[in-house]
Protein backbone atom coordinates (compact mmCIF):
# COMPACT_ATOMS: atom_id res chain seq x y z
CA UNK A 1 0.00 0.00 0.00
CA UNK A 2 1.62 3.28 -1.08
CA UNK A 3 2.37 5.70 1.71
CA UNK A 4 0.32 8.91 1.65
CA UNK A 5 1.98 11.87 0.06
CA UNK A 6 3.01 14.55 2.56
CA UNK A 7 1.00 17.74 2.37
CA UNK A 8 2.89 20.54 0.64
CA UNK A 9 4.11 23.24 2.97
CA UNK A 10 2.23 26.52 2.58
CA UNK A 11 4.07 29.23 0.71
CA UNK A 12 6.00 31.63 2.91
CA UNK A 13 4.00 34.74 3.66
CA UNK A 14 6.58 37.16 5.06
CA UNK A 15 9.93 37.89 3.45
CA UNK A 16 12.43 40.68 4.00
CA UNK A 17 11.07 42.69 1.07
CA UNK A 18 7.44 42.23 2.09
CA UNK A 19 8.21 43.40 5.63
CA UNK A 20 9.97 46.50 4.25
CA UNK A 21 7.03 47.30 1.97
CA UNK A 22 4.61 46.92 4.87
CA UNK A 23 6.78 49.22 7.00
CA UNK A 24 6.79 51.77 4.16
CA UNK A 25 3.01 51.43 3.96
CA UNK A 26 2.67 52.20 7.67
CA UNK A 27 4.87 55.32 7.38
CA UNK A 28 3.06 56.51 4.25
CA UNK A 29 -0.43 56.11 5.68
CA UNK A 30 0.63 57.58 9.04
CA UNK A 31 1.91 60.68 7.24
CA UNK A 32 -1.33 60.95 5.29
CA UNK A 33 -3.66 60.31 8.22
CA UNK A 34 -1.74 62.66 10.53
CA UNK A 35 -2.95 65.60 8.46
CA UNK A 36 -6.52 64.38 7.87
CA UNK A 37 -8.13 65.50 11.15
CA UNK A 38 -6.20 68.78 11.45
CA UNK A 39 -5.91 70.15 7.90
CA UNK A 40 -9.38 71.73 7.92
CA UNK A 41 -8.71 73.37 11.27
CA UNK A 42 -5.41 74.74 9.98
CA UNK A 43 -7.19 76.14 6.92
CA UNK A 44 -9.64 77.87 9.26
CA UNK A 45 -6.76 79.30 11.23
CA UNK A 46 -5.40 80.75 7.98
CA UNK A 47 -8.72 82.53 7.40
CA UNK A 48 -10.72 80.04 5.30
CA UNK A 49 -14.50 79.79 5.71
CA UNK A 50 -16.36 76.49 6.15
CA UNK A 51 -16.69 75.81 2.41
CA UNK A 52 -12.99 76.35 1.72
CA UNK A 53 -12.10 74.27 4.79
CA UNK A 54 -14.07 71.37 3.29
CA UNK A 55 -12.50 71.92 -0.13
CA UNK A 56 -8.98 71.85 1.32
CA UNK A 57 -9.75 68.69 3.29
CA UNK A 58 -11.14 66.91 0.21
CA UNK A 59 -8.63 68.21 -2.34
CA UNK A 60 -6.15 65.40 -1.69
CA UNK A 61 -8.60 62.60 -2.40
CA UNK A 62 -10.17 64.38 -5.37
CA UNK A 63 -6.72 64.94 -6.92
CA UNK A 64 -5.76 61.34 -6.24
CA UNK A 65 -8.97 60.13 -7.91
CA UNK A 66 -7.96 61.73 -11.20
CA UNK A 67 -4.24 60.93 -10.95
CA UNK A 68 -4.57 57.34 -9.76
CA UNK A 69 -5.52 55.81 -13.15
CA UNK A 70 -2.28 57.13 -14.63
CA UNK A 71 -0.37 55.98 -11.54
CA UNK A 72 -1.92 52.51 -11.83
CA UNK A 73 -0.92 52.29 -15.48
CA UNK A 74 2.62 53.30 -14.54
CA UNK A 75 2.65 50.76 -11.71
CA UNK A 76 2.10 47.97 -14.26
CA UNK A 77 4.72 49.36 -16.67
CA UNK A 78 7.63 50.67 -14.63
CA UNK A 79 9.68 49.90 -11.54
CA UNK A 80 7.59 50.06 -8.36
CA UNK A 81 10.66 51.34 -6.48
CA UNK A 82 10.96 54.34 -8.79
CA UNK A 83 7.29 55.22 -8.40
CA UNK A 84 7.49 54.85 -4.60
CA UNK A 85 10.46 57.22 -4.44
CA UNK A 86 8.68 59.80 -6.60
CA UNK A 87 5.50 59.56 -4.53
CA UNK A 88 7.40 59.72 -1.24
CA UNK A 89 9.36 62.74 -2.44
CA UNK A 90 6.17 64.57 -3.36
CA UNK A 91 4.81 63.77 0.09
CA UNK A 92 7.86 65.29 1.77
CA UNK A 93 7.59 68.48 -0.33
CA UNK A 94 3.83 68.81 0.30
CA UNK A 95 4.10 68.47 4.08
CA UNK A 96 6.98 70.93 4.31
CA UNK A 97 4.86 73.26 2.17
CA UNK A 98 1.97 72.85 4.64
CA UNK A 99 4.25 73.99 7.43
CA UNK A 100 5.25 77.10 5.45
CA UNK A 101 1.76 78.14 4.26
CA UNK A 102 0.56 81.65 5.09
CA UNK A 103 -2.88 81.54 3.43
CA UNK A 104 -5.57 79.08 2.37
CA UNK A 105 -4.68 79.31 -1.34
CA UNK A 106 -1.13 78.09 -0.67
CA UNK A 107 -2.52 75.31 1.50
CA UNK A 108 -4.88 74.19 -1.26
CA UNK A 109 -2.00 74.04 -3.76
CA UNK A 110 0.08 72.00 -1.35
CA UNK A 111 -2.89 69.69 -0.77
CA UNK A 112 -3.23 69.10 -4.51
CA UNK A 113 0.48 68.21 -4.77
CA UNK A 114 -0.02 65.86 -1.82
CA UNK A 115 -2.84 64.20 -3.77
CA UNK A 116 -0.52 63.47 -6.70
CA UNK A 117 1.96 61.83 -4.32
CA UNK A 118 -0.85 59.92 -2.61
CA UNK A 119 -2.00 58.51 -5.96
CA UNK A 120 1.50 57.38 -6.94
CA UNK A 121 2.55 55.77 -3.70
CA UNK A 122 -0.70 54.09 -2.64
CA UNK A 123 -1.11 52.19 -5.91
CA UNK A 124 2.61 51.49 -6.14
CA UNK A 125 3.04 49.91 -2.69
CA UNK A 126 -0.05 47.72 -2.92
CA UNK A 127 0.84 46.53 -6.45
CA UNK A 128 4.45 45.92 -5.37
CA UNK A 129 3.27 43.79 -2.47
CA UNK A 130 0.84 41.87 -4.68
CA UNK A 131 3.71 40.99 -7.05
CA UNK A 132 5.74 39.47 -4.21
CA UNK A 133 2.94 37.55 -2.48
CA UNK A 134 2.17 33.92 -3.45
CA UNK A 135 -1.26 33.90 -5.11
CA UNK A 136 -2.56 31.29 -2.64
CA UNK A 137 -1.62 33.59 0.27
CA UNK A 138 -3.03 36.75 -1.32
CA UNK A 139 -5.87 37.07 1.17
CA UNK A 140 -3.63 36.64 4.22
CA UNK A 141 -0.98 38.97 2.76
CA UNK A 142 -3.48 41.68 1.90
CA UNK A 143 -4.96 41.21 5.35
CA UNK A 144 -1.61 42.09 6.90
CA UNK A 145 -1.21 44.95 4.45
CA UNK A 146 -4.62 46.20 5.45
CA UNK A 147 -3.54 45.92 9.08
CA UNK A 148 -0.65 48.29 8.41
CA UNK A 149 -3.10 50.71 6.79
CA UNK A 150 -5.50 50.41 9.69
CA UNK A 151 -2.79 50.91 12.30
CA UNK A 152 -1.62 54.01 10.46
CA UNK A 153 -5.18 55.29 10.19
CA UNK A 154 -5.39 55.01 13.97
CA UNK A 155 -1.90 56.21 14.95
CA UNK A 156 -1.81 59.03 12.38
CA UNK A 157 -4.97 60.92 13.43
CA UNK A 158 -4.20 60.48 17.13
CA UNK A 159 -0.65 61.76 16.60
CA UNK A 160 -1.90 64.66 14.49
CA UNK A 161 -4.53 65.74 17.02
CA UNK A 162 -2.14 65.52 19.97
CA UNK A 163 0.82 67.13 18.17
CA UNK A 164 -1.22 70.06 16.85
CA UNK A 165 -2.65 70.66 20.33
CA UNK A 166 0.73 70.58 22.09
CA UNK A 167 3.33 71.89 19.63
CA UNK A 168 1.16 73.47 16.92
CA UNK A 169 0.03 72.73 13.38
CA UNK A 170 3.28 73.50 11.59
CA UNK A 171 5.54 71.19 13.64
CA UNK A 172 2.89 68.47 13.27
CA UNK A 173 3.19 68.69 9.48
CA UNK A 174 6.99 68.41 9.75
CA UNK A 175 6.48 65.11 11.61
CA UNK A 176 4.46 63.95 8.62
CA UNK A 177 7.30 65.03 6.32
CA UNK A 178 9.75 62.91 8.34
CA UNK A 179 7.45 59.88 8.02
CA UNK A 180 7.27 60.44 4.24
CA UNK A 181 11.08 60.59 4.07
CA UNK A 182 11.16 57.20 5.83
CA UNK A 183 9.06 55.80 2.97
CA UNK A 184 11.76 56.78 0.47
CA UNK A 185 14.50 55.18 2.60
CA UNK A 186 12.54 51.93 3.04
CA UNK A 187 11.77 51.74 -0.70
CA UNK A 188 15.48 52.03 -1.48
CA UNK A 189 16.17 49.07 0.84
CA UNK A 190 13.83 46.66 -0.99
CA UNK A 191 15.88 44.28 -3.12
CA UNK A 192 13.18 43.41 -5.66
CA UNK A 193 12.65 46.64 -7.62
CA UNK A 194 9.17 45.53 -8.69
CA UNK A 195 9.73 45.51 -12.42
CA UNK A 196 6.54 45.07 -14.47
CA UNK A 197 5.09 41.62 -15.16
CA UNK A 198 3.00 42.79 -18.13
CA UNK A 199 4.09 41.60 -21.56
CA UNK A 200 5.58 43.96 -24.10
CA UNK A 201 2.35 43.80 -26.12
CA UNK A 202 0.30 44.69 -23.03
CA UNK A 203 2.59 47.61 -22.29
CA UNK A 204 1.93 48.99 -25.79
CA UNK A 205 -1.85 48.92 -25.23
CA UNK A 206 -3.31 52.34 -26.14
CA UNK A 207 -4.82 54.51 -23.40
CA UNK A 208 -8.50 53.60 -23.04
CA UNK A 209 -10.92 53.43 -20.12
CA UNK A 210 -10.31 49.71 -19.48
CA UNK A 211 -6.57 50.39 -19.38
CA UNK A 212 -7.07 52.95 -16.59
CA UNK A 213 -9.52 50.94 -14.45
CA UNK A 214 -10.27 47.26 -13.98
CA UNK A 215 -14.00 46.94 -14.85
CA UNK A 216 -14.39 43.67 -12.93
CA UNK A 217 -13.31 45.39 -9.71
CA UNK A 218 -15.66 48.40 -9.98
CA UNK A 219 -18.54 46.82 -7.97
CA UNK A 220 -16.15 45.89 -5.15
CA UNK A 221 -14.71 49.41 -5.11
CA UNK A 222 -18.17 50.99 -4.91
CA UNK A 223 -19.22 48.61 -2.12
CA UNK A 224 -16.14 49.58 -0.13
CA UNK A 225 -16.85 53.25 -0.82
CA UNK A 226 -20.20 52.79 0.94
CA UNK A 227 -18.33 51.60 4.03
CA UNK A 228 -15.80 54.42 3.65
CA UNK A 229 -18.33 57.29 3.58
CA UNK A 230 -19.46 56.84 7.22
CA UNK A 231 -15.88 56.18 8.34
CA UNK A 232 -14.40 59.34 6.82
CA UNK A 233 -17.39 61.49 7.78
CA UNK A 234 -16.94 60.35 11.37
CA UNK A 235 -13.18 60.90 11.21
CA UNK A 236 -13.75 64.51 10.11
CA UNK A 237 -16.49 65.45 12.59
CA UNK A 238 -16.05 63.20 15.63
CA UNK A 239 -14.09 65.85 17.53
CA UNK A 240 -16.65 68.57 16.73
CA UNK A 241 -19.65 66.43 17.67
CA UNK A 242 -18.01 65.35 20.93
CA UNK A 243 -17.31 68.99 21.76
CA UNK A 244 -20.97 69.92 21.15
CA UNK A 245 -22.05 67.12 23.47
CA UNK A 246 -19.59 68.36 26.13
CA UNK A 247 -17.97 64.95 26.51
CA UNK A 248 -15.25 64.89 29.13
CA UNK A 249 -13.49 62.03 27.32
CA UNK A 250 -10.52 62.61 24.98
CA UNK A 251 -12.06 61.32 21.75
CA UNK A 252 -8.64 60.78 20.16
CA UNK A 253 -8.56 57.43 22.04
CA UNK A 254 -11.11 56.21 19.47
CA UNK A 255 -8.35 55.73 16.90
CA UNK A 256 -5.86 53.68 19.00
CA UNK A 257 -8.70 51.45 20.29
CA UNK A 258 -9.77 50.85 16.71
CA UNK A 259 -6.19 50.03 15.67
CA UNK A 260 -5.46 47.60 18.50
CA UNK A 261 -8.74 45.73 18.02
CA UNK A 262 -8.26 45.54 14.25
CA UNK A 263 -4.72 44.23 14.67
CA UNK A 264 -5.92 41.48 17.02
CA UNK A 265 -8.89 40.55 14.83
CA UNK A 266 -6.84 40.43 11.64
CA UNK A 267 -4.22 38.20 13.26
CA UNK A 268 -6.85 35.86 14.69
CA UNK A 269 -8.83 35.72 11.44
CA UNK A 270 -5.89 35.88 9.00
CA UNK A 271 -6.71 32.53 7.38
CA UNK A 272 -10.39 33.38 7.02
CA UNK A 273 -9.63 35.96 4.33
CA UNK A 274 -8.72 33.09 1.98
CA UNK A 275 -11.50 30.69 3.06
CA UNK A 276 -14.66 32.65 3.93
CA UNK A 277 -16.97 33.89 1.18
CA UNK A 278 -17.55 37.52 0.34
CA UNK A 279 -21.17 37.03 1.43
CA UNK A 280 -19.99 36.11 4.93
CA UNK A 281 -17.96 39.32 5.15
CA UNK A 282 -20.82 41.44 3.77
CA UNK A 283 -23.17 40.24 6.51
CA UNK A 284 -20.56 40.56 9.26
CA UNK A 285 -19.24 43.99 8.25
CA UNK A 286 -22.71 45.43 7.64
CA UNK A 287 -23.87 44.36 11.11
CA UNK A 288 -20.75 45.89 12.69
CA UNK A 289 -21.16 49.10 10.71
CA UNK A 290 -24.75 49.58 11.82
CA UNK A 291 -23.74 48.82 15.41
CA UNK A 292 -20.92 51.38 15.19
CA UNK A 293 -23.28 54.10 13.96
CA UNK A 294 -25.78 53.27 16.70
CA UNK A 295 -23.08 53.59 19.38
CA UNK A 296 -21.91 56.93 17.98
CA UNK A 297 -25.49 58.21 17.82
CA UNK A 298 -25.94 57.80 21.58
CA UNK A 299 -22.30 58.40 22.54
CA UNK A 300 -21.96 60.52 25.67
CA UNK A 301 -19.07 58.80 27.46
CA UNK A 302 -16.11 56.48 26.97
CA UNK A 303 -17.92 53.08 26.97
CA UNK A 304 -19.99 53.79 23.86
CA UNK A 305 -17.04 55.54 22.18
CA UNK A 306 -14.90 52.44 22.82
CA UNK A 307 -17.67 50.13 21.59
CA UNK A 308 -17.94 52.19 18.39
CA UNK A 309 -14.18 51.89 17.85
CA UNK A 310 -14.36 48.10 18.28
CA UNK A 311 -17.23 47.83 15.80
CA UNK A 312 -15.39 50.10 13.33
CA UNK A 313 -12.64 47.47 13.25
CA UNK A 314 -15.26 44.86 12.36
CA UNK A 315 -16.80 46.98 9.61
CA UNK A 316 -14.55 49.37 7.69
CA UNK A 317 -11.37 47.74 9.00
CA UNK A 318 -12.15 44.18 7.90
CA UNK A 319 -13.91 45.20 4.69
CA UNK A 320 -10.78 47.06 3.53
CA UNK A 321 -8.76 43.82 3.51
CA UNK A 322 -11.57 41.69 2.08
CA UNK A 323 -12.28 43.99 -0.85
CA UNK A 324 -8.62 44.59 -1.71
CA UNK A 325 -7.78 40.87 -1.67
CA UNK A 326 -10.82 40.13 -3.87
CA UNK A 327 -9.86 42.91 -6.27
CA UNK A 328 -6.36 41.52 -6.85
CA UNK A 329 -7.60 37.92 -7.07
CA UNK A 330 -10.25 38.79 -9.65
CA UNK A 331 -7.90 40.86 -11.81
CA UNK A 332 -4.78 38.68 -11.54
CA UNK A 333 -1.20 39.68 -10.75
CA UNK A 334 -0.52 41.12 -14.19
CA UNK A 335 -3.38 43.58 -13.63
CA UNK A 336 -2.66 44.21 -9.94
CA UNK A 337 -1.87 47.86 -10.59
CA UNK A 338 -5.21 48.46 -12.31
CA UNK A 339 -7.02 46.42 -9.65
CA UNK A 340 -5.52 48.54 -6.89
CA UNK A 341 -6.21 51.72 -8.87
CA UNK A 342 -9.88 50.81 -9.04
CA UNK A 343 -9.97 49.76 -5.39
CA UNK A 344 -8.32 52.98 -4.24
CA UNK A 345 -10.72 55.01 -6.39
CA UNK A 346 -13.40 53.76 -4.02
CA UNK A 347 -11.35 55.00 -1.06
CA UNK A 348 -10.73 58.36 -2.78
CA UNK A 349 -14.42 58.88 -3.36
CA UNK A 350 -15.22 57.84 0.20
CA UNK A 351 -12.60 60.25 1.55
CA UNK A 352 -14.02 63.06 -0.59
CA UNK A 353 -17.77 62.38 -0.34
CA UNK A 354 -17.75 61.37 3.34
CA UNK A 355 -16.56 64.75 4.70
CA UNK A 356 -18.81 66.61 2.24
CA UNK A 357 -21.90 64.68 3.34
CA UNK A 358 -20.77 64.96 6.94
CA UNK A 359 -20.35 68.70 6.61
CA UNK A 360 -23.82 69.11 5.14
CA UNK A 361 -25.38 66.99 7.90
CA UNK A 362 -23.39 68.70 10.63
CA UNK A 363 -24.34 72.16 9.44
CA UNK A 364 -28.06 71.59 8.73
CA UNK A 365 -29.30 68.98 11.23
CA UNK A 366 -29.03 68.22 14.94
CA UNK A 367 -26.08 65.92 15.68
CA UNK A 368 -28.51 63.17 16.75
CA UNK A 369 -29.33 62.65 13.05
CA UNK A 370 -25.72 62.67 11.85
CA UNK A 371 -24.96 58.97 12.22
CA UNK A 372 -28.41 57.45 11.47
CA UNK A 373 -28.46 59.15 8.08
CA UNK A 374 -24.98 57.83 7.30
CA UNK A 375 -26.42 54.33 7.81
CA UNK A 376 -28.27 54.75 4.49
CA UNK A 377 -25.04 53.79 2.76
CA UNK A 378 -25.57 50.15 3.78
CA UNK A 379 -28.72 49.53 1.70
CA UNK A 380 -26.86 51.04 -1.27
CA UNK A 381 -23.94 48.64 -0.71
CA UNK A 382 -26.31 45.67 -0.68
CA UNK A 383 -28.15 46.91 -3.77
CA UNK A 384 -24.81 46.80 -5.60
CA UNK A 385 -23.60 43.54 -4.11
CA UNK A 386 -26.69 41.35 -4.69
CA UNK A 387 -26.78 41.57 -8.52
CA UNK A 388 -22.98 41.39 -8.70
CA UNK A 389 -23.03 38.26 -6.52
CA UNK A 390 -25.72 36.72 -8.72
CA UNK A 391 -23.60 37.27 -11.84
CA UNK A 392 -20.51 35.86 -10.15
CA UNK A 393 -22.44 32.76 -9.06
CA UNK A 394 -23.57 32.09 -12.65
CA UNK A 395 -20.00 32.34 -13.89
Amino acid sequence: MPSPQPKPRPARLLSRDIVLIMAATFCFMSASMLASPIIAGFAGKLGADGTVMGLVAGALSLTALFCRPVAGRLADRTSKRRLAIVGGGLYVIANVWYACCTNAAMLLCARILNGVGFACISVCLSAWLAMLLPIERMGAGMGLYGTMNALAQAVGPDLGIRASATIGYRPAFLIAAALAAAVVVLALCVRDAGRPLATAQAQRTPLRLHTLFEPRVVPIAVIFMMFGIPYFANQSFLVSIAAERHMGTDVSVYFPIYAVVLLIVRILLRNWFDTKSFAFWMVTCTACNLGMLACLTFMRSLPLLAAAAVLTAGSYGLMSSVTQANAVTIAGKERSGMANTTYYAGIDLGMFIGPLIGGALYQSLPDLWFYPLLALTMPVAWAIWLPWHARQSKN
